[in-house]
């Protein structure tokens, strides 16, 4: 049969002509996003949440984005790069906050919430201790749905934000380490992987998920003598297979953790919570017990922190010192190396939103998706984090309790 045979048969091109037709009701029924994406003005936060890269995945979909002028800067994108990728750029912030959808590096702050209305939504970090009883309240009174980064699963069952971040804090965790042990921060002088003939420093990490392993890689290369604690043994098989090293590990035990952090030269907190905080497995004596210059960096402290000595710092002010041991305490690690972050920060979020407009808008994303749902820690003004309630005396209704209602 001929090309122009085919095109000329009326049983082909009525099948051609229902195709387009459907495929344009399929188009039709998905939401289209209005995305704003403020400049970051907390925790000296150099991050943005999406990249020109992905906004130009959003446009080229429909989605409208505006974002405020210099938001991208200290990642080193520019708002030419932003607008060529098809955002509207506003140095007018409440323009960016009538979007419907806020996405952000850190947590909102009570002025920004201010600016909110009612019924947005909003992707942004939680860190908890960072955040008191008037920014829930915000929340709640607004009607807003808000997801937390570190909350959010994959398919899988992961956390695919945590981890994006972890790796890098991971990693970064033992190079801010080995320059605080350093005579020009007044640490003990010594050099993290020692030299021939002199001992290596040694290195305890608590917990053995993504974190600890990072940092646990790092610390290898680098020629530290490396302890890792973790109460969950198949993370602790898992990570020496990772690293394909015979590392030395062990269950949370007080009495064999208070004797190797007397014996540490450096301690991470790599203990990551699901829900809610992450638990202090470390009491004030036993920080009190170590060694004279030895140096804590909590990477946990964004969930509370795994130190009974630990407080949030900023990059400004980073360190403080408590029984003469250094604490490193900043919440934002990843914001030090803001483009490699930032990068993997929006491919991440980018599918989520994607994602979205495929199932017809935000709650029939939730209604079908149980890993992002996981994020959600108010829905619609509801509070929906035990946790959070809780801890702040709010009363708090099951997620699915709520989607199941909706539906």
């Amino acid at each position: 049969m001929s090309t122009k045979t085919l095109y000329q048969n009326p049983a082909m091109t009525d099948i051609s002509l229902s195709t387009q037709e459907k495929l344009a009701e399929t188009q039709s029924k998905q939401k289209k996003l209005f995305i704003g994406v403020p400049k970051e003005s907390s925790f000296q936060e150099s991050r943005v949440p999406l990249t020109p890269e992905s906004i130009l995945l959003l446009t080229n979909n429909g989605h409208r984005v505006v974002v405020e002028s210099e938001a991208g800067l200290e990642a080193h994108f520019s708002d030419h790069e932003y607008s060529e990728a098809g955002a509207e750029i506003t140095s007018d912030i409440d323009k960016v906050f009538q979007a419907d959808t806020i996405v952000k590096i850190a947590p909102p702050t009570l002025e920004e919430l201010d600016r909110m209305k009612s019924h947005q939504t909003i992707f942004s970090p939680l860190h908890l201790p960072t955040l008191n009883m008037e920014y829930f309240e915000k929340l709640i009174n607004k009607k807003i749905t808000a997801f937390a980064y570190e909350y959010i699963k994959d398919e899988q069952g992961n956390f695919p934000m945590v981890r994006a971040v972890s790796e890098i804090a991971g990693s970064a965790s033992i190079l801010i380490a080995a320059e605080y042990l350093s005579n020009t921060r007044q640490g003990q002088g010594v050099l993290l992987g020692g030299v021939a003939g002199v001992p290596p420093t040694k290195i305890v990490i608590l917990g053995a998920g993504i974190v600890g392993q990072f940092a646990t890689r790092t610390a290898l290369g680098l020629g530290a003598e490396v302890r890792v604690f973790d109460n969950n043994v198949y993370k602790l098989m898992r990570l020496r297979n990772n690293v394909n090293v015979m590392v030395y590990t062990s269950v949370l035990n007080p009495e064999t953790l208070q004797k190797e952090l007397r014996e540490a030269d450096v301690v991470i907190g790599a203990i990551h919570s699901e829900s809610g905080r992450t638990p202090c497995v470390v009491s004030e004596e036993m920080v009190a017990n170590m060694k004279s210059g030895s140096v804590i960096i909590d990477v946990s402290i964004d969930q509370g922190g795994c130190f009974a000595t630990s407080k949030v710092t900023t990059h400004t002010n980073p360190i403080f010192k408590k029984y003469n041991v250094t604490h490193y305490c900043v919440p934002n690690i990843a914001a030090r190396v803001a483009k490699t972050a930032s990068l993997a920060v929006s491919h991440v979020l980018t599918p989520i939103l994607l994602r979205s407009q495929k199932f017809g808008g935000l709650q029939n994303f939730l209604m079908q998706n149980l890993g992002t749902r996981n994020g959600v820690y108010v829905y619609k003004g509801c509070l929906t984090n035990q946790h959070i309630g809780h801890r702040f005396n709010l009363k708090y209704t099951d997620i699915d309790l709520l989607m199941t209602a909706s539906s």
